[in-house]
């Protein structure tokens, strides 16, 4: 019973310490696999975007969190190319992931497997910003603030250009925006195929999070529910506009014991640090 007992811990994977994941600044040798899910996982293999490339600018690159899959860089890639050739301005490419995924100890609570990715909504005009000086950016809100609606002062008709195309971009699970901004979609788009993986989330007021669907060679990586069938224009939306969404109810205390990722994740954590590619 003793060894059972033992064998059943050693196959549990490390319990999710944020502190330990943001301590590794380099990503382990190897092919890329995304592993878990993106709120309870790690990547082995994770590339880093560059710091610039055509159509964007990462920003923040103090945080070293612009790692993911190579999936995940090459999909930042395609959105910008796509934006640049409709005339939009360079991206701001906010957060992917740690050198290894795993919990970050602060601002997301997914992001953890490699396969998300912040694109800020910002379609200013941008020169190329020098790295230091995309540090502290400021970057405006496109909602109310009353989260009734998008800001008329803001928002354009090529914001919707910019979230259409990533939310057509291949492999692409769902795309992440504030409620108010995907009422806005629905009044302007009403039942075009793409606003399906469109999906109204708190915040998400001047960025779109990208989450992709679990690529090949990833045999433990695990996707969430696929989004529903329709535009999402329908009562689902309405919900988040009532008292009950805009007033949260306080997250109760995590119960129990601290959640475990994958067990291949402990491998991941404990490889030694490779030089960055």
């Amino acid at each position: 019973m003793l060894l059972a007992a033992a064998s059943a811990g050693a196959a549990e994977g490390p319990v999710a310490r944020a502190a330990d994941w943001a301590a590794r600044s380099f990503p382990t040798e190897g092919p890329a696999r995304a592993i878990g899910s993106t709120s309870l996982g790690c990547i082995a293999g994770a590339v880093a975007l560059p710091a610039e490339g055509p159509g964007w600018q990462a920003i923040r690159l103090s945080r070293n969190r612009n790692w993911g899959h190579p999936a995940t860089i090459a999909l930042v890639a395609h959105v910008a190319g796509r934006a640049r050739d409709a005339g939009l301005p360079d991206l701001w490419i906010g957060d992917l992931g740690q050198p290894r995924g795993g919990p970050l100890p602060w601002g997301h609570a997914s992001h953890q497997s490699g396969l998300d990715a912040d694109i800020w909504l910002d379609l200013r005009p941008k020169p190329l910003v020098p790295a230091a000086r995309r540090e502290e950016l400021s970057i405006p809100s496109l909602v109310l603030p009353d989260g009734s609606g998008v800001d008329p002062a803001r928002w354009t008709a090529r914001h919707a250009t910019l979230i259409r195309i990533a939310a057509e971009a291949p492999g692409l699970d769902r795309l992440l925006v504030n409620p108010a901004i995907k009422l806005r979609l629905c009044q302007d788009h009403r039942g075009e195929a793409w606003l399906r993986r469109v999906r109204p989330w708190r915040g998400h007021d001047s960025h779109m999070h990208l989450r992709l669907r679990c690529p090949a060679g990833s045999p433990e990586c695990r996707d969430i529910a696929p989004p529903p069938p329709g535009d999402g224009c329908d009562s689902t939306l309405d919900w988040w506009f009532s008292a009950e969404a805009r007033r949260p109810p306080p997250r109760p205390a995590q119960p129990g014991p601290p959640p475990r990722l994958p067990s291949a994740c402990a491998a991941v954590l404990a490889a030694p640090d490779m030089p960055a590619r």
